[in-house]
């Protein structure tokens, strides 16, 4: 894409219009299910302009994934607080992914869906990375503190983002029918009792309250 697309104030509202069309779509319908002529007439555009911003509908779904995990990494910085010790950062910022799962979970379950084909899997994969890696960091700071259990960082990391992974999904699809809210609260404890490195440290870091994730609609 050229900077002049990337830089037009009404291009970019026309891309996002074209994104936001074809996200409600693929909820509704499946990846599969929906065609490059359904999103432009649902977003009320000449087709042509639909190839102005994407080669394809698979070019399109990879931005849209790509687009909801930096919403994601936005919604946990600024859950996240900067001067806080590295452990309740860790549970500041799952309980946020928690929220966040939640509140778009029509997004995470076609994601789940699409994932079984292998085109797009790499795609999840990356965006599971590179949240495994963010927690990793924080994971070391704690180590050098004292804070957290002197284990392997990369380890304690994936089993942070997969037990946010997996309490989101069961969320998602009903088998937790529960306030959102009151799970992630629970998850973060979660986190915090399997991370900490004493009894002490578990104790004070769950005395710290966390605000609950607000979105703008």
């Amino acid at each position: 894409m050229s900077d002049e697309r990337r830089l037009t104030t009404q291009g970019q509202e026309r891309k996002e219009q074209l994104l936001d069309r074809a996200a409600e779509l693929f909820a509704e319908r499946g990846y599969a299910e929906t065609r490059v002529l359904d999103i432009v007439r649902a977003a009320g555009v000449a087709k042509g302009l639909f190839y102005w911003y994407f080669e394809n509908k698979e070019a399109l779904f990879r931005e849209l994934v790509e687009q909801n995990r930096l919403r994601l990494r936005k919604a946990q910085r600024a859950a996240i607080d900067p001067g806080a010790e590295p452990l309740l950062q860790i549970r500041q910022g799952a309980e946020a992914s928690v929220q966040f799962m939640a509140r778009y979970a029509h997004f995470f379950a076609l994601l789940e869906v699409e994932n079984l084909d292998e085109s797009f899997a790499e795609v999840r994969r990356r965006g599971t990375e590179v949240h495994a890696d963010d927690v990793a960091r924080i994971i070391r700071a704690g180590i050098e503190d004292g804070s957290i259990r002197p284990e392997n960082d990369v380890l304690l990391a994936y089993g942070v983002t997969g037990m946010v992974g997996y309490y989101g999904h069961f969320h998602r699809t009903g088998r937790m029918p529960m306030p959102v809210d009151e799970l992630a609260a629970f998850v973060g404890r979660l986190v915090v009792c399997m991370l900490a490195s004493t009894e002490e440290v578990v104790v004070r870091v769950l005395r710290e309250p966390v605000t609950p994730l607000t979105f703008a609609d």
